[in-house]
C-alpha cells in the first residue's frame, strides 16, 4: 500500500512542509522508521532531534517551528494532535481483518441463549445459559461466559477469558487476554482457629467504551456490585476487588491494586503500582502516583505520592530528605557529642 503525503494530509486535514508527492509505504516509530515511512514526534527529545530519524515524514505539532530553517530534515504534517492523527494513518495502513459471522462447530452453548446479528463465536469458546449477545459481538477462543451474563454491541472477547455468571458488560468493550471477571473476591470471616468463606452473590458491571487489559481480576461484589464505567481503561496486571466502583474515564495503570469497598472517581489516573486500601475514595480528577500506598481519601484534583501516600509535593520534599539522612545522622552525633563533652565540663 502506497499513500502520497498529500493523500495523508487531506485525511488529517494537515498543513505540509514539504514535498507534497512523497510516497509514504508504513509506519512506524521514530527511531525504528525507514526511508518512505511515516513517523511522529511531540516530545522536545524528538523534534530538537530530528536529524536522528530516518523516516521521510513526521506528524508534529502545528506550533512547531524549526529553529534552523535551512536544516535537512523529514516532510512534516503539522496537526493539533500528532499522536492521535498519525494512529488514525496506522489505522490507514493496518486495517481491522474482516470477519465472517459464525457460531464454531466447537462451541458449548447453553439454554435460552439470544445473539444479535454478525456475531462471531470461535472454537472451545463455553456460554452458559440465559447469556445474551448483543450486535457485532466477537468471542475469540477458549473463552468462558457464565449464566445469565450480558455483552452489549462491538464487544470483543480475546482469548483464554472468564466472564463468571451474571457479568454485564456495555458497549464497545474490549476485554483482552487471560482476564478474569466476576470471581469471588476475598471474604473470609473469622471463627475460632479457621478463617471461614463468605458467600458471594453480587456481580461485575462493566460500562460502554472500556477497555480491561490482559491478566486482569475483577471481582464480584460480595452482596452488590462491582462497578466500572464508561470508557475507564486499565492496563495488564490489574486487580479490583470486590464492591469497588471506577467511575467515568479513569486511568488504571499497570500492576495497581485496589481492595474492597473503595470508590474511584471520573477522570482519576492511578499509576503503575499504585496500592489503594479499602473503603476509601478518590475524588474526580486525582492522580495516584506510582508505587503509592494509599491509605486515607484523597480529595478531588489532588496529585499524591509516597508510602504512606502525601501531597505530590510534599512527598519530593521527604525523598529529597531521605537521601540526606546518613549525612544528617552523622552531623547530628557530632552535635550531640560536643553537647555531651560541654556540659561535662561544667
Amino acid at each position: 500500500m502506497k499513500r502520497t503525503v498529500k493523500d495523508i494530509a487531506n485525511l488529517l486535514n494537515a498543513q505540509v512542509l514539504g514535498d507534497e508527492q512523497f510516497e509514504i509505504t508504513g509506519v512506524s516509530s521514530f527511531e525504528d522508521a525507514i526511508t518512505h515511512e511515516l513517523a511522529f514526534a511531540v516530545d522536545p527529545k524528538f523534534l530538537n532531534n530530528m536529524d536522528q530519524t530516518k523516516a521521510g515524514a513526521l506528524v508534529v505539532p502545528d506550533s512547531f517551528a524549526m529553529d534552523d530553517p535551512n536544516a535537512v530534515i523529514p516532510v512534516l504534517l503539522k496537526t493539533n494532535n500528532p499522536k492521535l492523527d498519525f494512529f488514525r494513518v496506522v489505522s490507514l495502513f493496518h486495517p481491522d481483518k474482516k470477519r465472517e459471522a459464525f457460531t464454531s462447530s466447537k462451541a458449548s452453548i447453553g439454554e435460552n441463549f439470544n445473539a444479535g446479528k454478525n456475531v462471531t463465536i470461535e472454537a472451545n469458546v463455553f456460554i452458559g445459559s440465559n447469556v445474551t449477545l448483543g450486535n457485532n459481538v466477537y468471542i475469540m477462543p477458549n473463552v468462558f461466559i457464565g449464566d445469565d451474563s450480558l455483552l452489549g454491541d462491538n464487544t470483543v472477547i480475546k482469548p483464554n477469558v472468564t466472564i463468571m455468571e451474571r457479568t454485564m458488560i456495555g458497549k464497545d468493550v474490549i476485554v483482552h487476554s487471560g482476564t478474569v471477571i466476576g470471581s469471588d473476591g476475598f471474604g473470609f470471616a473469622r471463627a475460632s482457629d479457621t478463617h471461614e468463606k463468605l458467600i458471594h452473590t453480587g456481580f461485575v458491571k462493566i460500562g460502554d467504551q472500556v477497555e480491561i487489559g490482559a491478566c486482569n481480576t475483577i471481582d464480584r461484589g460480595t452482596l452488590g456490585m462491582t462497578l466500572i464505567e464508561k470508557g475507564t481503561k486499565t492496563d495488564n496486571q490489574v486487580h479490583i476487588a470486590h464492591n469497588v466502583k471506577i467511575g467515568e474515564n479513569s486511568l488504571v495503570v499497570a500492576q495497581v491494586g485496589i481492595a474492597g469497598s473503595s470508590t474511584i472517581g471520573k477522570n482519576v489516573i492511578l499509576a503503575g503500582k499504585a496500592g489503594i486500601s479499602g473503603h476509601i475514595t478518590i475524588g474526580d480528577s486525582a492522580i495516584v502516583g506510582p508505587y503509592a500506598g494509599v491509605h486515607s481519601d484523597v480529595p478531588a484534583n489532588e496529585i499524591v505520592s509516597g508510602i504512606p501516600h502525601l501531597p505530590h509535593k510534599k512527598w519530593l520534599k521527604v525523598v529529597n530528605t531521605i537521601s540526606r539522612l546518613p549525612q544528617m545522622r552523622k552531623k547530628l552525633q557530632l552535635l550531640e557529642k560536643k553537647i555531651n563533652d560541654l556540659e561535662n565540663k561544667k
